[in-house]
């Protein structure tokens, strides 16, 4: 497979980030700061400030301890992620936003799932690790980073040497991605719906467009544009997904445009086009979102895409 030499990270010279602050304490540092503050969350953007020690939740519904829907080699992600051994994924349930559309409803907005120990985690991203996965996929982890990094810390002790991918939403707070700064290797994040009022209404969030633009510069001054090794598998970088939505009601072009001229001409994205009617999306107040993706809308989100200048897609 050929690879741009630009953007280009050999795998024998690769190390996962996270090992350097193991080394010196500072993973177990961040890990037991951010355990202390489940105390008065404010993981998110919601700020919810709930007592998660006590059982008190905010908008998340999750408690002291994540919870778990299903963990795999995931053969169907982005072929840099999956590869030919697949992506080691973890999904979380319940999640941070409260998308009308969401086409993982069931677990992101009800039901109850098990709660996993911090060991029972670790053994989760080792048991990947064992399956030949080419990477732990945190998958809707922005309310359980706390979570994540504890059994991180064990999974680390007991020989996790996998490159490591926040698999988001893009609602994430910059207190908590600062936090994550040398420990994330790979950003994959959605970006959503550009204007406010839309975020408001389809994502119960108005904020979300700010807080996402917000988050994902931090991410790209992290980790930088997207790096893959001389298989073609990710190693490093910022990966952003765009889900094209009936009469453009995502903003691709102004999504777009803010990725190539605020990030990077170099951004990687991945332009989505299977949106489907799901979660509430049959209630009458989203009529006009309760249908599929026409082909040429999808064409012309892609035209829009090289028109601003993106060239790598996923």
């Amino acid at each position: 497979m050929h690879v741009d030499k630009s953007f280009y990270l050999s795998s024998q010279d690769f190390e996962p980030v996270y090992l350097q602050l193991y080394r010196i304490g500072e993973l177990q540092r961040r890990a037991s700061g951010a355990v202390a503050e489940l105390l008065h969350c404010r993981m998110c953007p919601r700020n919810c400030g709930a007592d998660r020690f006590a059982g008190k939740t905010g908008t998340c519904q999750i408690g002291r301890y994540a919870r778990v829907t299903s963990y795999f080699p995931h053969h169907g992600e982005e072929n840099c992620l999956r590869g030919w051994r697949g992506s080691g994924t973890i999904f979380f349930a319940q999640c941070n936003l409260r998308c009308v559309f969401c086409q993982n409803y069931d677990i992101s907005q009800s039901g109850r799932f098990p709660e996993p120990s911090p060991e029972r985690l670790a053994e989760m991203m080792l048991e990947l690790h064992a399956m030949g996965c080419h990477n732990i996929n945190f998958v809707t982890p922005s309310h359980v980073v706390p979570q994540i990094l504890e059994a991180l810390l064990l999974a680390v002790d007991a020989g996790l040497r996998l490159p490591l991918v926040y698999n988001t939403s893009g609602y994430d707070s910059l207190e908590t991605l600062h936090r994550l700064d040398g420990i994330v290797d790979i950003y994959m994040s959605d970006f959503k719906i550009w204007d406010e009022d839309f975020a408001a209404k389809y994502l119960l969030a108005s904020d979300y467009p700010q807080v996402a633009r917000d988050a994902l510069r931090e991410m790209h001054r992290q980790v930088g544009d997207l790096k893959l090794d001389e298989n073609g598998i990710a190693k490093r970088g910022v990966l952003v997904r765009h889900l094209v939505m009936p009469g453009n009601i995502a903003g691709t072009e102004s999504v777009v445009a803010f990725l190539t001229r605020e990030l990077s001409p170099d951004t990687f994205i991945n332009l989505m086009a299977q949106y489907h009617p799901a979660g509430k999306v049959s209630n009458n107040m989203f009529s006009e979102i309760n249908r599929h993706v026409t082909r040429q809308e999808y064409i012309d989100a892609v035209n829009i895409t090289r028109a601003e200048g993106l060239y790598r897609f996923g």
